[in-house]
């Protein structure tokens, strides 16, 4: 006989305890724990037999999963190569950010191809959805539309002959199941309705789009295990404030992890950029201190970015260092070498730095290009206009190499840049000038030879 037993589970993390505490043990945060009622049904070993399974070896042949192709090519390539049937899909971002715009703009696209697709949100009314639609300029497309949360319904009206290839689920966190009593967005209903609506798509084939909400932190809420069970995980990055949105890839079990798609929001919904490097430099004044344009990369794709520093004198006794776009604690790791290495002074300096146009950058390959900016402003000698940086700095002041050289040189060749500063590189295919550095002392003197 099934038993009521009440977990007192966190929100953020998942973590699961026995009784209320204000403040999760787990991951720290405060005011997270939810009490839930999971019903349990007592099973042992002996209830049944299960059935035998058959193993096969790893040597055999496969189908190659068909691909569906939206017809956006920044999702397209950022999935690598279109969508594959039976998938699910989460994408998260910032409330606002565009996430329901874009998925929008999906199902009518290949609405409009010939795929059947459903768009379920649990959020909207169903004319609410045909405002925006209407607004966007999307309305003439064959798209079937429902308002609906229940799971049990969902599955039922889904698993029929007639089922549509793509459906979008807008959000996770609205679903529901009624046999359990929890609300909905707890940690054990997100689990719940996830598992269910993963099992449908992989018995029925379709493509499922799931679409979470994040935490102050940024991370997709609810459980961790969310993410584990899909196979691929989409992060929509970029600030309110600027017209850019990048659509990030973190986990793909059918293309590469960290591509990227690029979209400017517009008053007609999201549009892909195409050449995103170009349009991340429009803005850029040239001869300005304190400026280095970064050769970076983005999964497969090369990406050039203008990282901009400000050193200024500080009145306090604890200088402020504000970060935009990049890792703080790398910049502080930066300043350090420079001053223990160089000699320059940067204790009582307050130092600003900031990724233009909105894109975050994680890799160690912009440390070059960011040292460069920071004696730049604090020199006063502004760059050479048409160089490129990108390099690892180590604690010693070493410049190490970093990957795919060759294909930073020709992104940096084909957007006009006449000379690179990175590290020393052996035979390149690119026929820039290149500067190799070896320390970042041979940094200094290339400002001062400038």
């Amino acid at each position: 006989m099934a038993k009521n037993q009440s977990n007192f589970i966190c929100q953020l993390c998942g973590a699961v305890s026995n009784k209320w505490s204000g403040k999760c043990d787990a991951c720290g945060q405060w005011n997270c724990i939810v009490e839930e009622v999971v019903s349990i049904t007592p099973k042992g070993l002996g209830a049944g037999k299960g059935r035998k399974i058959i193993f096969e070896s790893l040597v055999g042949d496969s189908e190659q999963a068909p691909r569906i192709i939206v017809g956006i090519e920044e999702m397209d390539r950022m999935l690598g190569g279109g969508l594959v049937a039976g998938s699910a899909i989460l994408i998260g971002g910032d409330p606002g950010i565009g996430k329901s715009t874009l998925l929008l703009q999906t199902v009518v696209k290949l609405a409009r191809s010939g795929r059947k697709t459903l768009y379920i949100s649990g959020e909207e009314s169903v004319s609410q959805v045909r405002l925006r639609a209407d607004r966007l300029g999307l309305a003439e497309a064959k798209v079937d539309l429902v308002s609906a949360t229940n799971v049990r319904d969902i599955i039922a009206s889904l698993d029929g002959n007639d089922a549509p290839e793509i459906v979008v689920i807008d959000s996770i966190q609205t679903m529901f199941l009624d046999n359990i009593e929890s609300a909905p967005g707890t940690v054990t209903q997100v689990r719940a309705a996830s598992l269910e609506l993963i099992k449908l798509a992989k018995r029925r084939n379709l493509v499922l789009f799931l679409v979470g909400h994040v935490t102050k932190d940024g991370q997709i809420a609810g459980p961790r295990v969310l993410e584990h069970m899909v196979d691929t995980v989409l992060y929509f990055e970029g600030e309110r404030g600027h017209q850019f949105r990048i659509l990030r890839a973190v986990k793909n079990r059918f293309g590469g992890t960290d591509e990227i798609g690029v979209f400017a929001m517009t008053d007609k919904g999201l549009e892909e950029v195409s050449n995103p490097s170009a349009l991340f430099l429009s803005q850029r004044q040239g001869q300005v201190s304190g400026a280095a344009v970064f050769a970076g990369m983005e999964g497969s794709r090369p990406l050039l970015v203008e990282i901009q520093a400000l050193v200024s004198g500080s009145q306090t006794a604890t200088p402020r260092r504000a970060v935009v776009g990049w890792d703080n604690a790398r910049l502080a790791m930066i300043l350090a070498v420079l001053e223990t290495r160089c000699g320059v002074i940067m204790h009582d300096k307050e130092v600003y730095l900031n990724v233009a146009g909105g894109l975050k950058v994680n890799e160690p390959a912009a440390d070059l290009a960011v040292a460069a900016a920071l004696i730049s402003s604090l020199t006063g000698i502004p760059a050479p206009e048409y160089s490129v940086f990108f390099g690892e700095i180590g604690l010693s002041g070493e410049i190490r190499q970093v990957g795919r050289s060759d294909a930073r040189l020709k992104e940096s060749e084909k957007l006009g840049f006449k000379t690179s500063v990175t590290p020393v590189l052996g035979k390149h295919k690119a026929s820039i000038e290149n500067s190799g550095l070896q320390h970042i002392q041979e940094l200094l003197a290339y400002f001062r030879n400038v």
